[in-house]
């Protein structure tokens, strides 16, 4: 098993790969048609998934707080205030008995590779049974009524089962990347009902890149999945638009985006204190030492408690808040109630995440962005009364708000920029909208450096930052580049008798080893040579000619850091060792060779990327 994860197939050693028929295969891996037909399934299989999952968690909730059929729960006014507070606590209950159920079939504890890491390191292969647990685990979640999306549930599955469809078809490593993003998409696409929203979702946080080989099958897997969650479950819009003033006041001017790219930087910020927020609280869980199956019903209870001191806007992810505040009309809050609402959001927020739930912050972080557009409009006027003159309604600011804080915790300009234009339809704002989210994003990988998906990665150790393939380059290690025969000599030899073994001719250098067989240094034999030449009098030692003693490589490190290596010590070859601790040489690898197979990836993934053959 590879150092820094899991080997290919360990994601599969809990499934029995069924592989597709070898013609089957063939025409797929040989031609486009047959990689956008399968991104077609995905979309469908997706669609399927997210409508079942979004059906399962509204009955939960139903069923938890007594609700009318249909109606969220964040849009709920009349929920018994005991279910208020004891439901998210329910959740915890429910989460703990299947962790249980879990550990009682002994299945064994990792962690689950989500759609970017699985892109980033692994080729595009994930688990689908492991995919299948955290879906649970997110509709449990989100059922109960905790501050979490159920976006992560629905790319988990969703793209675990791309990834499981590619794995049967033996895809080549940039087309299962691809069917993993045409997962994600259909995903996003079903959710929103926003199919350009759920392309480039995945061209920007699953593919890492947008190129020409990737468009069709991932658009296709978008509108797939677009169309049947549609089909199968009637969505409502977020945003709806009963009069022509709704969103503007005014004919839009440039000094429209001054506001736009203040309510930007300060969504950026909130971003940021949120996702510190987030950690925070899972310190603070982990200092007080409760037992992991009860830290989420105490969670739970927090939440509870916070939901019924403020509003049920604060639990569940949102979906029904967020429709009142996108409302043509609003919900017609005070400055003060919405500055509350905000701060118990993200508190719920980040305490049923901190706790233990399963879910993300990518619904959480739309609604607590169209409450900040919503402060922003009301409290602006007070501080700067010429602000007034501007034509953006409290909406508009909503629904930049929205898109600025959500790429500032998930990333994405794009994204939520076209989730904005499906959302609205209306250009003017688009492009405001444009104007906040690059500042937001600029503000943030400047300032912060980390999504909330990457911040998570980093937290763990791992130093992706972004779904661009750079498993290639932990799989390019100096253990596959070196050359294992390895001239040697012995460190208690005298100058003289180690000439006479490697005269002018032979190889250029030699690794020195001590009495115990452990690496001394490397000698250069024409310098040897030379210093013999040279020398008046006594000859001097072959310790005085090591270079290299303390430089060596490892068999598991990967290219870019033997690269790295080579530039630090000037040195054109270098020893590599079983380990630094035994210093026993395994072989040697020359700088020429590393930069050589290095560059001859880079080109090969180049051309992946491109969309060319080879």
């Amino acid at each position: 098993m590879s150092p820094h994860g899991a080997s290919p197939r360990s994601f599969l050693a809990d499934a029995v790969l069924v592989h597709a028929p070898g013609r089957l295969r063939a025409l797929v891996r040989g031609s486009e048609i047959g990689l956008v037909v399968l991104a077609a399934l995905v979309g469908c299989c997706g669609g399927v998934a997210v409508a079942a999952m979004n059906l399962a968690t509204q009955a939960m909730r139903e069923a938890l707080y007594g609700l009318p059929p249909g109606l969220r729960l964040s849009a709920a006014t009349d929920v018994p205030p005991v279910a208020i507070l004891f439901g998210p606590a329910c959740g915890g209950v429910l989460l703990a008995i299947f962790t249980l159920a879990l550990r009682w079939r002994r299945r064994p504890r990792r962690a689950v590779v989500d759609p970017i890491e699985a892109n980033a390191i692994h080729g595009g292969r994930m688990s689908i049974r492991d995919s299948a647990v955290l879906a649970v685990q997110n509709m449990i979640s989100n059922g109960s009524g905790v501050s979490v999306g159920m976006e992560a549930a629905y790319t988990q599955l969703c793209a675990g089962l791309a990834s499981r469809l590619g794995l049967s078809f033996e895809l080549r490593r940039a087309d299962q990347r691809t069917l993993v993003g045409c997962g994600a998409a259909a995903a996003i696409a079903a959710a929103f009902g926003a199919p350009l929203t759920g392309a480039f979702y995945a061209f920007e946080l699953i593919i890492g890149t947008y190129s020409i080989a990737t468009l069709t099958p991932v658009v296709v897997a978008a509108l797939c999945g677009s169309l049947v969650a549609r089909a199968l479950v009637a969505q409502t819009s977020l945003v709806t638009l009963d009069r022509a003033d709704a969103i503007t006041t005014t004919v839009l001017t440039t000094a429209d985006t001054v506001p736009s790219l203040v309510l930007g930087l300060v969504c950026a910020g909130l971003g940021i204190l949120i996702m510190r927020g987030v950690t925070l609280v899972e310190a603070g869980f982990r200092a007080s030492r409760l037992p992991a199956l009860l830290a989420p019903v105490i969670g739970g209870l927090c939440v509870g408690a916070l939901a019924l001191g403020t509003s049920p806007q604060v639990l569940s992810g949102g979906h029904g808040a967020l429709h009142l505040h996108l409302e043509a009309h609003g919900t017609g809050m005070a400055l003060s109630a919405l500055i509350l609402l905000f701060v118990a959001k993200a508190t719920a927020s980040a305490i049923s995440i901190g706790s233990g739930f399963r879910g993300g912050l990518f619904f959480a972080s739309l609604f607590l962005g169209a409450i900040a557009g919503e402060i922003f409009a009301a409290g602006m006027p007070l501080i700067l009364p010429g602000i007034a003159a501007f034509g953006l309604t409290p909406l508009a600011y909503a629904v930049i708000g929205m898109s600025s804080l959500a790429v500032a915790v998930i990333g994405g300009p794009l994204t939520m920029t076209f989730l904005a234009l499906e959302l609205t339809g209306s250009f003017p704002i688009t492009g405001l909208v444009l104007v906040a989210v690059i500042a937001s994003s600029l503000t943030v990988r400047k300032t912060f450096g980390y999504s909330f998906a990457t911040w998570r990665f980093h937290l763990r150790g791992e130093s992706i930052r972004s779904a661009h393939d750079v498993g290639w380059i932990r799989s390019l290690t100096v253990g596959k580049l070196m050359r294992r025969e390895v001239p040697t000599a012995s460190l208690d030899q005298s100058l003289a008798n180690f000439l006479r073994k490697h005269p002018l001719g032979s190889p250029s250098r030699v690794v020195v080893v001590d009495a115990a067989e452990r690496y001394a240094g490397i000698v250069l034999v024409p310098e040897a040579h030379a210093a013999l030449r040279e020398a008046e009098g006594e000859s001097p030692g072959l310790a005085e000619l090591l270079r290299h003693t303390d430089d060596l490589l490892t068999a598991d490190m990967n290219a870019k850091v033997a690269t790295a290596i080579f530039d630090r010590t000037e040195s054109e070859a270098l020893a590599v060792v079983e380990d630094l601790r035994s210093r026993k040489v395994i072989g040697l690898l020359t700088e020429s060779h590393t930069l050589k197979r290095y560059s001859e990836e880079l080109d090969r993934q180049r051309r992946a990327v491109l969309g060319e053959a080879g």
